[in-house]
């Protein structure tokens, strides 16, 4: 162990480039020896993010043993394990294995976590080549270490659920939270506003939706591609209104949400204001590129999108803002709200219909 202590936000971990944070390094050191405010991780699982693993599964074909490759090939060379195509990671849950003396973390050997910072820049070595893991699901068993600096963010894993679960719900903790504030920033002004989710069938879209009723949204839309992914949102009761539109085609998407608003007239709330049929709040849950126009076109002059998507191109979504002369404000999502995975677990808890989602998800991974 160094004697001195490290940089609190693990700039003594970049090898390559000087100067940049761990996020932006093209390498980390991802040794097992500690420095002082450092603790290391027994890895069990990692959980890739979405658009990287559709990413790795598309360039390989849906070939599993070429992602598997690939992956390692990425976690081998960089020290960390981030896409180089996406520029994303995912997070993993552990068994602390060793807490230096100065780590501010308060977790204790033996103890065992989720890592709620991104594997972008979390120091990583595999060791057991994912001899478990097949390459089809985001979920990766997985041997090996990871470090983790003064200023990371870890998270015990409850007891009362399966790790897979719990793995599942705090990788996209962030998105909830930051919906849930957003909704009650409008409701504090006297706005209930209405909520429109691009994918929210899916893990981070199906937590944003439950969160925006729990904060006061005046109504729910659930966006999705696919009819099977419309029956299982309706069936979980999470958005008031379920449609289907393809959210890389701003029109259709805009008149999805645009239907919606009508088909839902009809008892809607007296303090129901909405003066063009579209959402107050869009937020995007899509692990595919080319959704920004759409988001933009579909939310109401004024509003508000948060992008949580790992492949938003946040030009294209300026650009497509200026291009339509749209006035709304866009959040990027950054995976951090000060309590957002007990936020999270608890909707997990409390929303029959969106842990359905997530166990039927895990199943079919």
């Amino acid at each position: 162990m160094p004697d001195s202590t490290g940089s609190p936000v693990g700039l003594h971990r970049v090898i390559a480039p000087a100067g940049v944070l761990p996020q932006a390094a093209e390498r980390l050191d991802a040794s097992p020896d500690l420095w002082p405010d450092e603790v290391r991780i027994s890895v069990e699982r990692l959980n890739l993010d979405a658009a990287s693993y559709r990413q790795l599964a598309e360039a390989h074909d849906g070939d599993g043993e070429a992602v598997k490759q690939a992956v390692l090939r990425i976690v081998a060379e960089r020290g960390k394990m981030q896409n180089p195509v996406t520029g994303s990671g995912g997070m993993l849950v552990g068994t602390v294995d060793e807490v230096g003396p100065d780590s501010p973390l308060g977790v204790e050997k033996g103890d065992r976590v989720a890592t709620l910072v991104s594997l972008t820049l979390t120091p990583l070595l595999i060791t057991d080549g994912l001899a478990q893991w097949d390459g089809r699901s985001e979920q990766v068993p997985a041997e090996g270490h990871a470090i983790l600096f003064a200023r990371s963010i870890v998270a015990k894993l409850p007891d009362d659920l399966a790790p897979e679960l719990s793995l599942a719900v705090m990788d996209v903790c962030g998105a909830p939270a930051l919906t849930a504030r957003v909704v009650r920033e409008y409701v504090d002004k006297g706005i209930k506003p209405v909520v429109s989710v691009i994918g929210g069938a899916g893990k981070s879209g199906s937590l944003s939706l439950a969160a925006a009723r729990d904060a006061g949204a005046a109504r729910t839309i659930g966006i999705v591609p696919f009819q099977a992914e419309a029956d299982k949102l309706t069936e979980a009761g999470l958005a008031d209104v379920v449609a289907l539109a393809d959210a890389r085609d701003p029109v259709a998407l805009a008149k999805a949400v645009a239907d919606s608003q009508a088909r839902s007239a009809v008892g809607s709330e007296a303090n129901f204001t909405q003066t063009e049929e579209t959402a107050d709040i869009t937020v995007v849950c899509v692990d595919v590129p080319g959704c920004e126009h759409g988001a933009v076109l579909s939310t109401k002059a004024g509003g508000t999108v948060i992008f949580f998507s790992m492949a938003t191109s946040f030009s294209a979504a300026a650009l497509g803002a200026e291009g339509l002369a749209a006035d709304v404000t866009m959040l990027v999502g950054n995976g951090y709200v000060p309590g957002h995975a007990e936020y999270a677990l608890k909707l997990l808890r409390d929303e029959p219909g969106v842990r359905g989602l997530f166990e039927r998800r895990l199943a079919e991974d």
